[in-house]
């Protein structure tokens, strides 16, 4: 884990991570160390485990900047909410994404599913406490909040049920981009589909044969024992 020490994160680290990540409103929600680390992590158990570092990293980041009053803290803690959040709601891409491909993922998933207990309940405490710059982020607050308890419920569900739901969810936003689609976007969809599937039967057809006419496969040579 790369996560900071709760008790010992310092303020320059804070800093630091909100220099990593852009102002603006389209800021990538990862460094780029991390976005290089996800890249390496092609499996997706070891990836789901990488993205719950990096939330716990930022609620380690949360609760340093909660611990005392500092100028610019409402900003940084915006930020790190909106961050956390993203990264939540990646980790359900992932696991569902990996699910469809009927990929094992119960180790990943109980992985997210712990750590996203204890980030549930520190978000919760902040709320409790109300601190007194809470209603700068109050709003992204209880957004991850809401993010956090619904990601943990469907990491904590049955994998064979919550597939079944992912790919029905996918089966009905696919019925409904085909309502919407015109007529020239249906007839451009049939003609890319027909030409995939050209592409894909070519690949199919038999490749050359390395005998010489007359020759079979498997037919023995003179004098060559089996």
């Amino acid at each position: 884990m790369t996560g900071w020490s709760r008790a010992t994160v310092p303020i320059a680290a804070a800093l630091l991570l909100a220099g990593a990540l852009p102002l603006a409103a389209d800021r990538d929600f990862l460094t780029t160390n991390e976005a290089d680390q996800v890249r390496m992590a092609q499996e997706p158990n070891t990836r789901l485990k990488l993205y719950a570092d990096f939330a716990r990293e930022r609620i380690d980041l949360i609760n340093h900047l909660l611990s005392k009053e500092e100028a610019g803290r409402s900003s940084l803690l915006h930020e790190t909410l909106e961050d956390y959040t993203k990264i939540i709601e990646t980790i359900d891409i992932v696991a569902d994404d990996a699910l469809v491909r009927k990929v094992d993922i119960v180790e990943g998933l109980a992985a997210v599913a712990e750590a996203e207990k204890e980030f549930l309940d520190v978000l919760e405490g902040v709320g409790e406490k109300k601190p007194k710059d809470i209603a700068r982020y109050r709003f992204v607050l209880d957004t991850a909040i809401e993010t956090t308890s619904d990601s943990l419920e469907v990491n904590l569900e049955d994998i064979g049920a919550r597939t079944m739901s992912v790919k029905e969810k996918q089966e009905r936003e696919q019925r409904e981009l085909e309502q919407m689609m015109t007529p020239e976007m249906r007839t451009n969809r049939e003609a890319d589909t027909a030409e995939i599937k050209k592409e894909e039967k070519e690949k199919k057809k038999k490749a050359p044969s390395l005998f010489k006419k007359g020759e079979k496969k498997g037919k023995e040579e003179p004098g060559r024992k089996p």
